[in-house]
């Protein structure tokens, strides 16, 4: 985990020296999750290694390049080749064991709002935290259904389980609220229940 904070630096210093424009990627990750919902100013408090990884990152970042931007994002998506794409057609198979978690929930972006906003944000002066997901909240289970229905696997091979009981202190209910990056970006930020579906 220390390369995620590392290699952060790292890229900050070379574009602090040369005097480029650096879009961070950060997750939600850095939030346990206790206060639910969580502005830019919200103070990061993470529950689990990768979590105070890329908090780790942020800080340095905003120490080393204070005009860079640190684009917080939740759950990637993209035409069945995201992660969470990916694992629900394994455990839909029998791949892989385990099951996709109801009470962790989640703000999914599709890949490409992702990828347009942070090119438009490399053309602008925006600096600090940025909150940049779906509008919408959906639990890991009931997303890897959306992927079911999408893709046509069988719903009923898509195991659930409590993440509070197989991997207590994980995050549960993170929401990152985007008002603020939809006032600032022309990029549209779809909810997930469209574009899974369109």
């Amino acid at each position: 985990m220390a390369v995620l904070a590392d290699g952060a630096a790292h890229v900050a210093l070379a574009a602090a020296a040369t005097g480029a424009r650096l879009v961070h990627i950060s997750s939600d990750a850095v939030f346990s999750g206790r206060e639910v919902h969580y502005t830019e100013d919200a103070l990061p408090d993470p529950t689990y290694r990768y979590g105070a990884a890329k908090a780790a990152a942020e800080t340095a970042v905003q120490a080393i390049a204070p005009a860079a931007v640190l684009v917080r994002t939740s759950t990637i998506l993209g035409d069945g080749r995201g992660a969470h794409e990916v694992l629900t057609h394994a455990l839909s198979s029998g791949a892989v064991t385990g099951a996709l978690f109801t009470d962790e929930i989640r703000m999914p972006v599709h890949v490409d709002d992702l990828a347009d906003a942070l090119i438009e944000l490399a053309g602008t002066d925006v600096a600090g935290p940025l909150h940049v997901t779906g509008p919408e909240p959906v639990s890991r289970y009931d997303l890897g259904l959306m992927v079911a229905a999408r893709d046509g696997l069988d719903p009923a091979s898509i195991p659930a389980a409590r993440s509070a009981d197989v991997l207590p202190g994980r995050p549960l209910d993170v929401r990152l609220d985007c008002t603020l990056a939809r006032s600032l970006l022309r990029t549209p930020l779809r909810p997930v229940s469209e574009f899974m579906t369109s």
